[in-house]
């Protein structure tokens, strides 16, 4: 799958709707209890991009990006309004923001990450797409920025740091990022008459791995 570097707009995917999806296995024992497990290690998000739209404008931006697209052929960059930043909704990203890392004494690269921490067993997602000039590390408390300190691939969200940290440093990061994305249908349908009545099209949108 090609995925195109790009970003639905921002200011239609403000009114979506959409959020995280697990995967459970459930089994009924023969005495009344269950068995759980999951096959996926990591959560799948899905979006319905119908409801940002206001305008018959909004409409036309819509159709232009989902034909540039092609339909589900291509991925694109999504922003989660609701989880797009290292940090708090109400915060700037700062660079103690989340520990991705300790260092080993001779990795130099590390996966960039967020950690969902309620009581035990805390859920680390990577974060494969982070936003360019928006990402700054820190280690063992002090600001390292990029370009000066480290490189960073914004299509994977790996940061190679220019000096290998010592054995049992803290690395942490602040960023904002998106979603790496795809149309879940090839049709879009839009009534003009319906769109003025407030019928809008549903425009369903999948998280894809990256």
């Amino acid at each position: 799958m090609a995925f195109h570097d790009i970003r639905f707009p921002a200011n239609l995917s403000f009114g979506s709707i959409g959020g995280p999806e697990r995967r459970t296995e459930i089994v009924t024992l023969a005495n009344g209890f269950e068995e759980r497990n999951t096959p996926w290690a990591h959560s799948r998000r899905r979006y319905d991009a119908g409801l940002g739209l206001r305008s018959l404008d909004d409409v036309e931006l819509l159709l232009a990006f989902f034909e540039a697209r092609r339909g589900q052929l291509h991925g694109f960059r999504w922003k989660d309004w609701a989880d797009f930043k290292s940090c708090a909704a109400s915060r700037l990203p700062d660079f103690n923001d989340q520990v991705i890392a300790h260092g080993d004494g001779t990795s130099a690269v590390f996966q960039l990450l967020k950690s969902y921490d309620a009581g035990v067993n805390p859920y680390h997602r990577p974060v494969v797409k982070p936003v360019a000039g928006t990402v700054t590390l820190g280690l063992e408390g002090d600001l390292l920025r990029e370009g000066v300190h480290f490189d960073l691939a914004t299509g994977t969200g790996l940061v190679t740091l220019y000096e290998v940290p010592p054995k049992g440093a803290e690395i942490t990061a602040g960023y904002e990022f998106d979603v790496p994305v795809r149309f879940d249908t090839d049709l879009i349908q839009v009534s003009v008459a319906s769109f003025k009545a407030g019928d809008v099209p549903n425009v369903p949108i999948i998280e894809v791995r990256i």
